[in-house]
């Protein structure tokens, strides 16, 4: 399946072109100690709640309480995905719209629109 992702050269400094397969995987600039411990906290929540439903299948629970404990998933997956997306604009973007390269300012528009589209479903 091809996608048509955006390449954005990050004003942190990040090698965007550098495929995370080839070893050399992206890295977040820029991120508070304590954000970063936040969102692996939630993330192992989110792991217990994804156990959770796991178990609620197995043992054929009425469905309107898996469905509820569903969308508690999705909403907590939300959380860290503001809390990621406000680092993004934080570091990566505004040093990049505030930066004096127009085509750099362009992409990163491009790639904020791209994630906000993606991200708002």
């Amino acid at each position: 399946m091809a996608t048509n992702a955006v390449t954005i050269p990050c004003a942190c400094g990040i090698d965007h072109e550098r495929p995370a397969s080839s070893g050399g995987a992206r890295k977040a600039h820029g991120v508070d100690p304590a954000i970063k411990s936040a969102n692996l906290k939630r993330l192992r929540r989110i792991e217990g709640q994804v156990r959770g439903l796991q178990k609620m299948i197995e043992e054929d629970r009425y469905c309107a309480d898996v469905m509820t404990q569903i969308g508690s998933v999705h909403e907590a997956l939300r959380s860290v995905g503001r809390e990621l997306m406000r680092n993004h604009l934080r570091y990566c973007a505004a040093s990049a719209i505030r930066g004096s390269d127009e085509g750099e300012r362009e992409m990163m528009y491009d790639e904020l629109v791209e994630l906000m589209y993606r991200h708002a479903r």
